[in-house]
């Protein structure tokens, strides 16, 4: 298989298990509605030097469980809004993984992804393929695809932006 121009590549930041919304964003900030702002809380419970590290198309890669706790889309929306391209995880919360994909974040469940990488390896995701590929190792690894709905979602930022389009085209 020839790999060409992944959709996402970029450096990781690992964490562990059961990841919970309040790391993510602290219930502290949700009176914030501007996504910068909340982008300046992101994982700070779990990391809190992490906003100010994290560069633009940077990977969250975490064991089980990610996103457990409330369902507060904030969580999502503050890992876009700083700038990760996607989450790579063992296993999502379920309220999560929709919310995720409500507000445009792209994630990839891979138990042997997140295995084999380390933090600030570098990761390239190829979408159409449906690979992950280590690029420090020099392993990939399957994902199951994402399903064209969700793609969509994504293309267009998310459930909201989807829906305006939608209500544009009748």
């Amino acid at each position: 298989m020839v790999l060409q121009n992944p959709d996402y590549r970029g450096r990781t930041w690992t964490f562990g298990d059961d990841v919970n919304t309040d790391e993510i964003l602290p219930a502290r900030y949700l009176n914030l509605v501007d996504h910068a702002q909340l982008a300046g809380h992101v994982m700070e419970d779990a990391d809190p030097t992490f906003a100010s590290k994290v560069s633009k198309g940077d990977i969250i890669v975490a064991a089980k469980n990610f996103g457990c706790g409330s369902s507060r889309e904030h969580a999502p929306a503050a890992i876009k809004a700083a700038g990760v391209s996607c989450v790579i995880a063992k296993s999502f919360a379920r309220i999560f993984f929709r919310n995720a994909f409500n507000t445009g974040l792209p994630i990839f469940e891979s138990e042997g992804a997140v295995n084999d990488l380390r933090q600030g390896d570098m990761v390239a995701i190829y979408l159409s393929q449906g690979m992950i590929l280590n690029e420090r190792s020099g392993r990939g690894f399957l994902v199951s695809p994402v399903p064209e709905f969700m793609q969509e979602l994504l293309r267009e930022g998310g459930l909201i932006p989807y829906l305006r389009k939608q209500r544009q085209a009748v």
